[in-house]
């Protein structure tokens, strides 16, 4: 968990492995939409029920990890970035996340609800823009971490 990463920087393979996952949900996802698209609805359900208790393991699977890693500040040594600058670029990414999750999860549990009242799309689109968010600005804060 701990060992050098495959991406060629300082930072831990489970970060590694974690920044790639964050990377390519927004292609899982929209891969989910198009199934909805193509009205394949309930391939669509499992697919985006699947991805997010996915996302949700590798979530834990980061915490611990940064938790056994020492959190932030360890982290962030070998870093030449600001540490109040990475520290709000952080903080976003977290809000974002963090915000997006509980969209996304209550889009999930009260889909049938949310079809009759017509919002169930709008929710799903803005879950995507979350999630799409979220890669960004979790790839921003991987760079800040362990690139530059």
């Amino acid at each position: 968990m701990f060992e050098i990463g495959f991406l060629g920087t300082r930072a831990p393979f489970f970060m590694d492995l974690v920044t790639l996952i964050v990377a390519l949900l927004p292609l899982l996802v929209a891969g989910a939409i198009a199934l909805a698209r193509h009205k394949r609805y309930k391939l669509h359900a499992f697919v985006q029920i699947f991805i997010f208790a996915f996302t949700i393991i590798v979530f834990t699977y980061f915490e611990v990890g940064v938790r056994m890693a020492g959190g932030f500040n360890a982290l962030m040594n070998g870093s030449s970035i600001s540490h109040n600058y990475a520290f709000f670029v952080l903080m976003l990414h977290i809000a974002i996340a963090i915000a997006t999750l509980i969209i996304w999860f209550i889009t999930l549990i009260r889909v049938k609800r949310f079809l009759v009242l017509g919002i169930h799309k709008k929710l799903g689109q803005i879950s995507f823009v979350g999630i799409v968010l979220t890669s960004l600005s979790g790839i921003w804060v991987y760079l800040l971490l362990f690139v530059y």
